[in-house]
């Protein structure tokens, strides 16, 4: 017999979902097949008038930042971790969890939600604590893991390999060799997406004092140019000046700002593999893989393979999936995790 499902089966039904939680976005993929992202950014209306004026009580992502002149606008997960101490932040992370989960569920299910949900290598402990928290409400489960172990497990890299995972917050190291990675095994370092928007504006700003722009310009304009090394052709964007918009070319302020992580990427990678057992250090070496938003800058993969190459024969490869491929590494996890694992909320 047919037909619709009683309100008993829907309760029965059980979704696995995997989650990035990211300073600059964040992604969540589902094993009903859906898969979404956003800016994770959270927004409240200001007044009465900001309520009318956006016509909800909440805003998300995109739709948060195109209305922030009427929110009181929330970056919960500065530098990748939770922000602790204000009850505002710790409820915009609830949300923007909760919203994710809705994304991909739908926003009336009464379906199980185990979740497995990645966090920055060394912030582990205080976000495991306050992402508990926030998912109790709305999750029967929880796992928390490091994002770059998320996305070896994505990629099948579960061996003598070592996942670089840029992001906005943090950049996280995490070398795999057939277990679980331990807390030596893994390394963050906060010299990340952010770090350049933030040399980026300062740099753009000393050369052209009389352009009007702001941060979130100049995040897109890192987002569309960056690069290292010897770039393609000038990178000219449109900034205005005195109300008229004017092109300026920002080639050698992107190539400084861009290049201005990759110290902090090297040395930590070259301690990580000198740390690790001598017999495998040249395996790793040639098993680097670059995830996350920043892997997509260009020349990148090539400059770290011919830097750490002077210390023997390296290899470093990008994964497809820059935006997904934690969220995915998270949702294949969910799907083999032993019981056991699983934390019961």
């Amino acid at each position: 017999m047919t037909g619709k499902k009683s309100k008993t089966e829907k309760a029965d039904q059980q979704i696995l979902v995997g989650i990035d939680l990211g300073t600059s976005r964040s992604a969540i993929s589902a094993d009903n097949g859906k898969k979404k992202w956003v800016e994770s950014y959270v927004g409240w209306p200001k007044d009465f008038i900001a309520r009318k004026v956006v016509g909800k009580s909440l805003l998300f992502g995109e739709d948060a930042i195109k209305h922030r002149l009427s929110l009181d606008m929330y970056r919960p997960l500065k530098n990748g971790v939770i922000k602790e101490g204000t009850a505002r932040d710790e409820e915009a992370v609830k949300e923007l969890i909760r919203h994710l989960i809705t994304l991909v569920s739908g926003e009336k299910t009464e379906a199980k939600i185990r979740a497995v949900v990645g966090v920055p290598a060394e912030s582990f402990k205080v976000n495991k604590v306050a992402i508990k928290k926030a998912v109790s409400e709305f999750s029967e489960a929880l796992f928390v893991v490091s994002e770059p172990f998320a996305v070896a497990y994505g990629v099948g890299a579960l061996d003598n390999a070592l996942v670089i995972d840029i992001g906005a917050g943090t950049v996280d190291f995490c070398i795999m060799h057939g277990t679980v990675p331990a807390e030596e095994d893994q390394r963050t370092v906060l010299t990340a997406g952010d770090y350049i928007d933030q040399q980026l504006f300062t740099l753009l700003e000393e050369r052209y004092p009389q352009a009007d722009f702001n941060l979130n310009m100049v995040r897109r304009f890192k987002e569309q140019y960056s690069f290292v090394g010897k770039p393609g052709k000038d990178v000219e964007v449109e900034i205005p000046v005195e109300g008229k918009s004017t092109i300026h070319t920002i080639t050698a302020e992107m190539k400084r700002a861009c290049e201005s992580v990759l110290p902090a990427i090297v040395e930590s990678t070259l301690e990580l593999i000198a740390k690790f057992d001598p017999e495998y250090q040249d395996t790793i070496r040639q098993n680097i893989i670059l995830a996350g938003g920043g892997s997509q800058i260009k020349g990148l993969a090539a400059y770290l393979e011919e830097t750490i190459g002077e210390y023997g024969p390296t290899k470093v490869q990008v994964v497809e999936d820059s935006l997904f491929g934690g969220a995915d590494g998270a949702l294949d996890l969910a799907k083999e995790m032993p019981k056991e694992y699983w934390t019961e909320l």
